[in-house]
């Protein structure tokens, strides 16, 4: 029995597709749709069926949900569309993501973490994971926690984000990003957040526990090292230049109307006062101002990883550089972005980066093997899907 408001907003919460609930796996969606239909009530009640109801009802195990004048009875998995090949095939039936239902008096969380802090700090890392599923270490945000610092680091092998949070504890986790989808939105709602590590049972690793005052939600970790990050930051800075990315997120606009293909290149011309943004072929150029400390230089950059490095960084932003042929590291506010320029002979529609972070990378994520699947829930074993290793177990407990 619980305050019908409540359930939904945990369920509206929730990032996981099938609902165990008194030992029923139901599709989520379907019962919050189910839930928020129903009137009559703030209270809803559900038991399972004790066979009170008619033959028919009685024949297959059903749960009998009670709200106001309302009587229904859902039947065991509910709402949940089987792909075509089975279970465990993949396909375009209900994923094999799980959410279990407590109902308890109350849900007292303690935070260590500020809500929105956290989601921003997601929001600036999760775009520069891998997408490539055969490099599951840079797939992966690795949260670090130790000396007063909760740390989250991701990178492609191309670009590389660092943000920090104040936190009290020590830990580490590499989480894959594709568990992480939807965890900010679901942030912005909760009203208090506490991040903790809790022991992998035989096993050297930490799952990341993320405790909210409505839903649990815990995030297994993958096996594996995440390159040395520290070291490729650049230890010596010959320019920084100081300017609003607004500014040159519209110029870079302009110049990519020029562009011929969707891939394209700009060179930063840094000097004095300004910055001159130009495509490579000389059809157009803008400029910007900038306050400039130190040498002239020109560096050139895929067009399409500089506008989201500067939407990651947002407002005024420091843009520091070694030499042309040198990682360029963007910093704001204590959150950190490194992006491996191009080389000036080569084409925008080629753009590879120097190897410094990619030859790293890739040889960390070749040592290590693909994670075992991780259980969707204790009395659910077999429920896993081999395309998505490793989803997150959430618990959502209802004040």
């Amino acid at each position: 029995m619980a305050h019908k408001a409540v359930l939904v907003s945990a369920l509206s919460r929730a990032l996981s597709a099938r609902v165990v609930l008194l030992d029923f796996t139901v599709g989520r969606k379907g019962l919050l749709n189910y839930l928020k239909a129903l009137g009559g009530s703030n209270i809803v009640k559900v038991v399972p069926s004790n066979g009170s109801a008619s033959d028919s009802q009685a024949a297959v195990r059903r749960l009998k949900v009670v709200c106001g004048a309302n009587t229904s009875h859902i039947a065991d998995n509910a709402w949940i569309r089987e792909s075509k090949g089975g279970k465990g095939t993949g396909g375009s039936g209900t994923p094999y993501t799980f959410c279990e239902v407590k109902v308890s008096p109350s849900n007292t969380v303690i935070p260590n973490v500020g809500t929105t802090e956290l989601a921003e700090a997601l929001n600036k890392v999760l775009p520069f994971t891998s997408r490539d599923s055969n490099r599951p270490v840079l797939r992966c945000v690795n949260f670090t926690a130790r000396e007063g610092k909760l740390t989250l680091v991701s990178t492609d092998g191309f670009r590389l984000a660092v943000t920090a949070l104040q936190y009290d504890g020590e830990g580490q986790a590499l989480i894959d990003s594709s568990d992480l989808k939807g965890i900010a939105n679901a942030l912005r709602r909760a009203k208090r957040a506490r991040i903790s590590f809790e022991p992998r049972p035989n096993a050297e690793a930490q799952d990341l526990i993320l405790d909210t005052d409505l839903i649990r939600y815990r995030f297994s970790s993958v096996d594996g090292s995440f390159p040395d990050w520290e070291a490729v930051m650049p230890s010596e800075v010959k320019t920084t230049c100081h300017f609003d990315t607004i500014e040159a997120i519209k110029a870079i606009g302009g110049l990519k109307a020029l562009a011929d293909e969707k891939a394209y290149a700009i060179d930063m011309a840094i000097d004095g006062s300004k910055v001159v943004l130009s495509d490579p072929d000389n059809r157009g150029q803008s400029e910007i101002s900038a306050d400039v400390d130190g040498e002239s230089v020109t560096v050139r950059l895929n067009g399409g990883y500089l506008v989201q490095a500067l939407k990651a960084c947002g407002g005024m932003v420091d843009m520091k550089l070694t030499a042309p042929s040198s990682p360029v590291l963007f910093n704001t506010n204590g959150y950190r972005l490194l992006t491996m320029p191009m080389a000036r002979g080569e084409a925008p529609k080629a753009p590879e980066p120097q190897p410094d972070v990619v030859a790293q990378a890739e040889a960390v994520a070749e040592a290590v093997e693909m994670p075992e699947p991780v259980a969707a829930v204790a009395h659910q074993p077999e429920a896993r899907r081999p395309k998505r290793k490793h989803k997150a177990r959430q618990a959502a407990a209802v004040a």
